[in-house]
């Protein structure tokens, strides 16, 4: 029997403030699961966006321990969603730095996966440069869960990059990518690859960012079938993006 599942990719403008970020969060969250989303992606980053890259480094959680893992675990138990919590800074083992972490919990509030962002983002242009690797330690586990619709792959931002890692996730029926593009490299790469990646992934593809206002990275966010079909993109600042998600019947659970 083929089921479609409602996923909703949550698009924010995240401020410096964790209380504000939490406040838009659960506002968007709840707005998802009013309209019928099982399942709701927040974007990269969507807890804290400092105006420093170190700003993060205070906000830093041990695992399942920390007011934003427990701010996501009570979200997903309150509105029974499936909640892949965009990233959020974990402590690692160097000192000043940290690990850009994905997050999942089932409907009732249980951590089910982790994924720490593997590749990690450099670039320079005449004065705009970046380089993650000074406040972020690589992870190198690949990550996925299985959700009542079959496997999710989970990835991060730069990560799209690297079709490999995608091949080395096997088989799903969703992959998603919480981003924080910047604006300069989004506005020139962010659709070109989420396109150049689909007959690498061939499931359906949720793609979440921050929007740009107080910060320098790039919006809208996407919901894409295979090879582009049915591509929805969402251009506002704060709302989630729809779509119907019918796994490969293999992949049903009934």
């Amino acid at each position: 029997m083929n089921e479609t599942y409602k996923v909703a990719a949550i698009q924010m403008v995240s401020t410096p403030e964790v209380e504000e970020n939490f406040a838009a969060a659960r506002r968007l969250v709840g707005q998802a699961a009013g309209q019928g989303a099982q399942l709701v992606l927040l974007p990269e980053y969507w807890p804290i966006m400092g105006m420093h890259e170190k700003a993060k480094l205070a906000h830093a959680e041990q695992t399942d321990v920390g007011k934003i893992q427990d701010f996501m675990m009570a979200l997903a138990s309150e509105f029974k969603v499936w909640l892949i919590g965009g990233t959020l800074p974990m402590a690692s083992d160097e000192a000043d730095k940290v690990l850009n972490t994905t997050m999942v919990y089932d409907p009732a509030g249980r951590r089910v996966a982790r994924y720490d962002k593997i590749h990690l983002f450099s670039f320079v242009r005449g004065e705009e440069a970046y380089d993650e690797a000074r406040t972020i330690v690589f992870g190198n586990e690949v990550g996925s869960f299985t959700a009542p619709f079959g496997k999710v792959g989970l990835s991060i931002c730069y990560d799209l990059r690297f079709p490999e890692l995608y091949r080395a996730m096997g088989d799903c029926a969703l992959i998603v990518v919480p981003a924080a593009f910047t604006h300069t490299t989004g506005q020139a790469h962010w659709e070109t690859l989420l396109r150049n990646r689909e007959p690498v992934l061939h499931p359906g593809v949720g793609a979440r960012r921050q929007a740009r206002q107080r910060s320098p990275h790039l919006g809208p966010q996407h919901a894409d079938r295979p090879v582009g079909r049915n591509r929805q993109r969402a251009a506002g600042r704060r709302r989630p993006c729809y779509r119907r998600h019918r796994p490969p019947s293999s992949t049903i659970r009934t």
